[in-house]
């Protein structure tokens, strides 16, 4: 059973939790946001009024974490004295601990995330390496690994590129991934992924080494304003290929939209290309191309504020988005993060969406703290 010190260190963390996400003013806060949501005119204007609902909404989450576990660490002091006075068993005590230091856990993560972005929805979009079907197979695991991370969050994940493989997997793969704080956990996975592997795509039973490349960015809505040059944009339709749909082949109804982005310090231009073949209808497909347009703009925007940031805070370590981050090796049984050291044995696990650890511990080092390499799991 759980000892006295360890129940007391879990109540020393609720209140530390309770100064951190500063509750009580959150409180009064809320009350004050929810009258204004009283007004008459209130609705009148709808972006206004989207903007304080969220506001409302967001308030209401935080508040919500800390007093479920205010719930959870009361239900298991009132086990821990029943267990001594023999009316509970020490089980029920450890499950109720384990419950409620879950709850702490998970909200303590939570809380590094404090940038603008971190609360929005993501767009996560998988590219296969060079290496032709061996890397296009992994590329397709990524994907159905991000699938299954999503599943377990309940997040909302919508596919709107998907480009098959030549003979098995993918090419790339665009996804959106709705809910609160996605872009802030995901972002730990932009760069390139290494898998090793005995491949069966390989006659002669080789050992290779595959890359694919992941890239995430916040999913804009309304409430923020992005700038779109006109004159810079064009567009392609192409009849959509890949999973599913009756039209599939028959219709163009695939968009293909080019938008030539000029840097407003360097004058440098690039060009930025999106595909969507989300929908059976080429206006939703239009749309949908313009809003992952809005939200690629909005992230070099904030690459501008990073590495401002980063010269200020010369000391931390650099956060390098586009370099290899982790290495999957199966026949060794080991995934590696290179960058926080980090590593498990439980390959499948991982494989089927189990990443919060690896998220948790690139969260720690990017917020200052250090993480060691680990002991395979």
């Amino acid at each position: 059973m759980i000892t006295t010190d360890q129940l007391n260190s879990l109540l020393e963390r609720r209140e530390a939790l309770r100064g951190y996400l500063d509750v009580d003013a959150r409180r009064i806060q809320l009350e004050e946001e929810e009258l204004r949501t009283q007004d008459p005119e209130f609705w009148q204007d709808p972006k206004r009024a989207e903007i304080q609902m969220r506001k409302v909404k967001d308030l209401k989450r935080w508040i919500g974490y800390y007093d479920d576990i205010v719930t959870a660490t009361e239900e298991l002091k009132l086990a821990f004295e029943f267990c001594k006075e023999g009316i509970t068993e020490e089980e029920d005590v450890d499950a109720a601990y384990a419950e409620a230091l879950k709850l702490v856990e998970d909200v303590e993560l939570k809380n590094m995330l404090r940038q603008e972005e971190d609360k929005m929805s993501a767009v996560l979009k998988v590219n296969a390496g060079a290496g032709g079907t061996e890397s296009q197979d992994w590329a397709s695991m990524l994907v159905r690994l991000y699938q299954r991370w999503a599943e377990k969050h309940d997040y909302k994940v919508t596919i709107t590129n998907w480009q098959d493989g030549d003979e098995a997997g993918i090419k790339t793969v665009t996804m959106q991934i709705e809910g609160d704080l996605a872009y802030g956990f995901l972002k730990s996975e932009n760069g390139v992924h290494r898998l090793v592997r005995v491949s069966p795509y390989n006659a002669q039973g080789k050992r290779m080494t595959s890359f694919a490349s992941v890239f995430v960015v916040p999913l804009v809505d309304d409430t923020i304003e992005i700038e779109i040059n006109q004159g810079n944009l064009s567009w392609d339709t192409f009849r959509s290929s890949g999973a599913g749909g009756q039209n599939v082949n028959k219709v163009e109804t695939g968009v293909r939209l080019h938008y030539i982005y000029k840097d407003p310090d360097t004058g440098e231009e690039e060009e930025i290309v999106i595909e969507n073949t989300e929908s059976r209808s080429q206006l939703d497909n239009r749309e949908n191309a313009l809003r992952l347009l809005r939200s690629q703009l909005y992230e070099k925007e904030l690459e501008k504020r990073r590495a401002a940031q980063a010269e200020v805070e010369a000391g931390k370590k650099k956060i390098e988005w586009g370099s290899q981050i982790r290495s999957y090796v199966f026949d060794d049984r080991r995934v590696k993060d290179h960058r926080t050291g980090w590593q498990t044995s439980n390959v499948n696990a991982v494989m089927d969406g189990d990443i919060d650890d690896f998220i948790k511990a690139y969260l720690m080092e990017a917020g200052g703290h250090s993480v060691g390499e680990v002991e395979p799991k």
